[in-house]
């Protein structure tokens, strides 16, 4: 609980962390920044230090406000007109039963959308959005008036019930920004080693020991959320 705690309170100021999935699915470091505070400098780390696919991970109420669908529904309806997409449907994950990737997007205000900058403000003016939609302060047309696709983020969209059902790096990142009481929204990559494979936890737990990073395993964050054990910590 002490862990879960201190990384809640990391992500509260702002602060990356790193979290690992569980032996026996993808076996995983994800470097975790909050969305609110996703700095040009920060998306820099995700994508030196990380090395992986920066992706966004977002809350299901915020996704079902937004209309944002899950990628392979998308396919589904298309694969009448485009074949392809029965072809290459995902139903041999090695890990889990369903991706969650979803739409790619650019902040109107971007030029080519994938500089530090670029994705900065495509990620930070998401995370501001998504609180405006959990505040009733959403207007139908926002996300498309500030928003356009495709484009250089990533969007994951987190099972509904979070952590009850699907337990991947989206729903355990947006579980614990809920927790910390933040808009449930992150910023996430996966840590790569030098020789070209997942970083092995050994590897990941001493470059946060290194750096200051706060380091937890899934099973600590679902223990913790699906306990009820932590009230939201106010913004």
């Amino acid at each position: 609980m002490n862990k879960i705690l201190h990384a809640l309170q990391e992500l509260k100021e702002g602060r990356p962390i790193l979290v690992y999935d569980s032996e026996g699915r993808e076996e995983e470091t994800d470097i975790v920044v909050p969305a609110d505070f996703a700095t040009p400098e920060l998306v820099r780390m995700l994508r030196s230090d990380g090395g992986g696919l920066l992706c966004l991970a977002i809350h299901p109420e915020i996704a079902n406000k937004l209309g944002i669908p899950f990628l392979t529904d998308v396919w589904k309806d298309a694969i009448s007109k485009y074949p392809v997409f029965e072809e290459v449907w995902p139903n041999d994950i090695p890990y889990d039963e369903k991706s969650s990737f979803s739409i790619t997007i650019n902040h109107r205000d971007t030029f080519t959308g994938i500089t530090d900058n670029d994705r900065s403000l495509t990620i930070t003016e998401l995370a501001r959005l998504g609180e405006n939609i959990l505040k009733n302060e959403y207007m139908v047309g926002d996300f498309g008036r500030e928003f356009r696709s495709p484009g250089h983020v990533i969007l994951l969209r987190a099972a509904e019930g979070l952590l009850k059902n699907r337990k991947g790096h989206t729903e355990l990142s947006v579980a614990l920004m809920e927790m910390a009481g933040l808009t449930p929204m992150t910023a996430i990559c996966e840590m790569l080693g030098s020789d070209g494979n997942s970083l092995r936890i050994a590897d990941s737990k001493e470059y946060a020991k290194r750096n200051g990073l706060a380091f937890i395993e899934g099973k600590e964050a679902i223990e913790t959320f699906l306990s009820g054990e932590i009230t939201p910590l106010t913004k």
